[in-house]
């Protein structure tokens, strides 16, 4: 069925399903937990559902042009057959004019009734994601989600600009916390998905590098992660419900990152019983890892905003 003729409930859907919802999700998770730091207690509501809307448009946006960049190898691979460009639920050149069009929204909006420097940070973060991430990096370096993933870290500039008009070292810690977070989150997911990234020739790390390579890869920036959430208590002044989850949160996140490694052997990548056996054990245990990451981040910023609530006494 062409787009013309769907229902508009479907259409409706369609567009919807264009921003990546779950991904928007995880974006929202880490601005407004940040706008809680930033206050020392609570923002005003109507403070954080413009932060919130502002920031869904313009990510949806980049996440939309995304999708019609990637629309040819998102045919092949089976993670993204099910994608409404894919599907024939839209037509590109409709992708792309309501892409454009959320970007120039999110911007006035933000600047209208947050502040013109998270308005600029949300379109920035929308330019780097589709020049340097999706038309350059994605399909040329192993290192496109490390370099990309910057896109990602900038809602939390976003959610402490909304608040205090400025920027200063506290939030550029929780910036370097996302930019740690993005590659092991996202390798463990590529390692499940090797075969599709293969398929399309996307050199996701799995793709270019060995599995214990990849899960060493995995570990040191975890280790890296656990340091940034510790060292950002005291540049922000956090309280020990904040330092005391951060540690628990990384030590759970490391454990996940060394069990994945200890599985495997460096000769053929995984160990114990036949390849092919192993390396399912080991695709399992990196989506174990994966669901955790998400989890993990979740837990912390929760965390982090329980700690400003408490004691600013709300």
């Amino acid at each position: 069925m062409s787009a013309a003729r769907l229902p508009v409930r479907a259409r409706i859907g369609a567009y919807v399903a264009l921003t990546k919802p779950r991904i928007i999700e995880l974006l929202l998770i880490t601005t407004v937990p940040t706008m809680i730091v930033a206050e020392r207690g609570l923002p005003s509501l109507w403070l954080i559902a413009a932060t919130v809307w502002g920031g869904t448009m313009a990510a949806g946006g980049a996440n939309a042009i995304n999708m019609y960049v990637d629309r040819d190898i998102d045919r092949v691979m089976e993670r993204t057959k099910g994608r409404p460009l894919v599907t024939g639920a839209m037509t590109p050149r409709a992708a792309l004019t309501f892409a454009i069009a959320l970007e120039i929204v999110a911007f006035l909006f933000l600047w209208a009734t947050v502040n013109l420097l998270s308005a600029v940070l949300a379109v920035a973060a929308c330019m780097f994601y589709v020049f340097v991430y999706t038309l350059w990096l994605k399909r040329t370096s192993s290192r496109n989600i490390v370099i990309g993933g910057t896109a990602g870290a900038v809602p939390t500039l976003i959610g402490w600009s909304s608040v205090t008009g400025t920027l200063d070292w506290a939030p550029v810690i929780l910036f370097a916390i996302i930019f740690y977070w993005t590659p092991p989150h996202f390798w463990a997911l590529a390692i499940r998905y090797r075969d599709d990234y293969a398929s399309v020739d996307v050199p996701m790390l799995p793709v270019v590098e060995s599995l214990r390579n990849t899960s060493v890869r995995i570990l040191g920036y975890t280790l890296l992660l656990w340091a940034l959430t510790v060292l950002f208590s005291p540049v922000a002044g956090m309280g020990h419900v904040y330092l005391g989850s951060a540690i628990v949160l990384g030590a759970v996140f490391t454990w996940y990152a060394v069990r994945l490694l200890r599985m495997q052997d460096p000769q053929v990548g995984v160990s114990g019983g036949g390849a092919a056996t192993a390396e399912v054990e080991v695709r399992a245990t990196a989506m174990r890892l994966f669901t955790w990451s998400i989890t993990y981040i979740t837990l912390l910023f929760g965390a982090m905003a329980l700690d400003q609530l408490l004691r600013s006494g709300w």
